[in-house]
């Protein structure tokens, strides 16, 4: 009987300091348009983005002219680099870069935003030995970098707001 009562406090206050802390879930983004229209070249994250966008209740419209906000998709850039060596000049450590280039416009203007730059960073350890296990955590810290910068890109077009008419 007191393990029962002991774990209901344990779990009464890890909830009563999760609130306490200010922890909230994501939720969806306070968009100020309803329909976007996204072109240029298709990145890698455009799946992932429109799929974000669905679930944040923007439609993806085929032409312009129905749109609230236009998206252009400009370039992105994987990069891998070297970040240590060992003694004997083996890799140790790579560094994984992501950039991702977007800018908007809505379509009753005929300018452009200036460009902007998505950018998620990661490092991990390498070792020869384990070939397939670290080409396998390679391509899920790109994953996890796609996902990053379109939760990113996200948060850019909640600062998005409607020019006062």
């Amino acid at each position: 009987m007191q393990s029962i009562v002991r774990r209901i406090s344990v779990v009464f206050l890890l909830a009563l300091a999760l609130s306490a802390c200010g922890y909230q879930l994501r939720g969806v983004a306070d968009l100020s348009f309803k329909n976007l229209y996204i072109q240029g070249a298709p990145l890698s994250i455009s799946k992932d983005l429109k799929k974000s966008l669905k679930t944040n209740g923007i439609q993806v419209v085929k032409n312009e002219e129905q749109a609230d906000l236009l998206l252009e998709l400009l370039s992105e850039a994987n990069e891998k680099r070297i970040l240590s060596l060992s003694g004997t000049g083996v890799v140790r450590e790579y560094e994984l870069n992501y950039r991702a280039s977007f800018r908007t416009r809505a379509p009753a203007s005929p300018t452009w935003s200036a460009p902007q730059t998505v950018q998620t960073r990661r490092s991990f350890s390498y070792n020869d030995t384990d070939l397939l296990g670290k080409g396998d955590e390679e391509a899920m810290l790109n994953l996890d970098m796609h996902k990053d910068a379109v939760r990113e890109l996200m948060r850019r077009l909640t600062a998005i707001k409607p020019a006062a008419e």
